[in-house]
Formats: structure tokens, C-alpha cells, sequence
């Protein structure tokens, strides 16, 4: 077995197949639940990546081994020398910029796509441990991150549904409405501790909206607090953040 490790662990046709397989297969594997959520980055982007990233690692292994090699009498005479560590250094920069398009605010001040972005970054570096050979940590690290990214946000759900401090957005008729939005939430037992008024009438909302930053009650399920909201007549949306 540790033979077998070993010869896949050098440059030749086997273990370059094996890399790139593996790393096809382990970026479609976290691509596939950003899909299923209908997110920018999906299973060819997660694929994409991690193959770009585990062929870099390849090519800065290639290039080491042939300039301690074949090229070694030439790179002598220029005195070239390498640095392996740089290819793996400039995706870890690149995948920045892929990242960055991912995120996103949206209307109502909302953070979407880190997540996404963070899985992409992680999908590369999964993808240069892949090329360089380490199969041991790809393979936990590959469940780890499935795990996290399919079944930790049931927990996370679960946790913040039973916080005591929510953020809501609210978008109502006008202005007037907003005394008894915030009357409704002092019914209910809660504590305003800050209010962000949009006036409305622009091109991102046309009716006036709020965030409001609110603590409940011990034991107040998030909820119960929205519903209550949600029943008056004035109340066009309203969501937690």
C-alpha cells in the first residue's frame, strides 16, 4: 500500500490522471450543493476551479523536477532557479477576484454570497493539496467541507431562530406606518435597540422600508415576532437577516 502511495505520489501518466480525476470529482462534489441552492458558483465552477488549481500545482512540480534534471546543465549556466510555492501563491491571489464577484449587497443590506466565495477559495486549495500529491488530508478535508456546507446551516438555522437579538427588514405603505410597526414590536415584549429608516421612491425600493435591530424576550421564538408584524395592513414585506 505505502509502495502504491509512494508511486502516485511522483510525476508520471497514473498520477497526473489521478490528480486531475480526483480534483474533478471533489470540486463537483461542493459545486453540487452550491447548485442546489441556486447559487452564482455551481458544480462546473467548483470543477473549474479546483482542476485549475491541481494542474498549477502540477506544472510547478513539473517545472522543478525538469530544472533539476534534463534543464539542469542549462539552468545552471543562466542560474535559473524556482520556486515552487509561487504558482500556489498566485491562485490563492487570483481566486480573490473570482470570489469578490460572488458577494454581493443587496436592497435591503444584506451580505449574499460569502459562503459561495469561501467555498470557491477552499475548492482551490483543496485543488493545490490535490496536485501536490497529499490524497490523505483531500480526502477528509473534501467531507469536511460537504459537511460544513450541507448540514451546518441546519444547526446555524436552528440557533439563530432562538436568538435573542434579530435584524428585521420591513417595508411598508408610508412613513406614518412606521409608530405602529415599532408599537406592535413593544407588544410583543421585544426591545428596539436601533432603527434605519429608508425614505423609498428610488430605483431600489419605491415604497419605505426599515431595518430594525431588535432583542427579544427570553425563550421568544423569531417567529412569533415576524407573524405579529405581518398582520398589519400597512406591512407590504417583511424578513430576517
Amino acid at each position: 500500500m505505502g509502495d502504491w502511495i509512494s508511486y502516485l505520489r511522483e510525476l508520471n501518466m497514473a498520477s497526473l490522471l489521478l490528480r486531475l480525476i480526483l480534483a474533478m470529482l471533489c470540486g463537483g462534489l461542493l459545486g453540487l450543493e452550491r447548485g442546489r441552492k441556486r447559487r452564482p458558483a455551481g458544480s462546473r465552477t467548483y470543477m473549474l476551479v479546483c482542476l485549475g488549481a491541481a494542474l498549477t500545482m502540477v506544472l510547478s512540480q513539473y517545472e522543478y523536477v525538469m530544472l533539476t534534471t534534463e534543464w539542469a546543465d542549462v539552468s545552471t549556466e543562466l542560474g535559473i532557479r524556482t520556486d515552487v510555492a509561487r504558482f500556489g501563491a498566485q491562485v490563492v491571489n487570483g481566486i480573490g477576484f473570482l470570489g469578490a464577484g460572488t458577494i454581493m449587497i443587496t436592497g435591503r443590506q444584506q451580505i449574499k454570497g460569502l459562503t459561495t466565495a469561501a467555498g470557491l477559495w477552499a475548492s482551490a486549495c483543496m485543488g493545490l493539496a490535490i496536485g501536490a500529491g497529499f490524497y490523505e488530508s483531500v480526502l477528509l478535508c473534501a467531507a469536511l467541507i460537504f459537511l460544513v456546507m450541507r448540514f451546518l446551516p441546519i444547526i446555524e438555522n436552528e440557533l439563530v431562530e432562538r436568538a435573542r437579538f434579530i435584524n428585521i427588514y420591513v417595508e411598508f405603505h408610508s412613513l406614518d406606518n412606521i409608530g405602529a410597526i415599532l408599537s406592535k414590536i413593544k407588544d410583543q415584549g421585544a426591545q428596539i435597540c436601533d432603527v434605519d429608516i429608508n425614505r423609498g421612491h428610488n430605483e431600489y425600493s419605491p415604497n419605505p422600508s426599515a431595518v430594525l435591530f431588535v432583542q427579544l424576550e427570553q425563550k421568544q421564538l423569531h417567529t412569533e415576532l415576524l407573524t405579529a408584524i405581518a398582520e398589519l395592513d400597512s406591512v407590504y414585506t417583511i424578513d430576517e437577516f
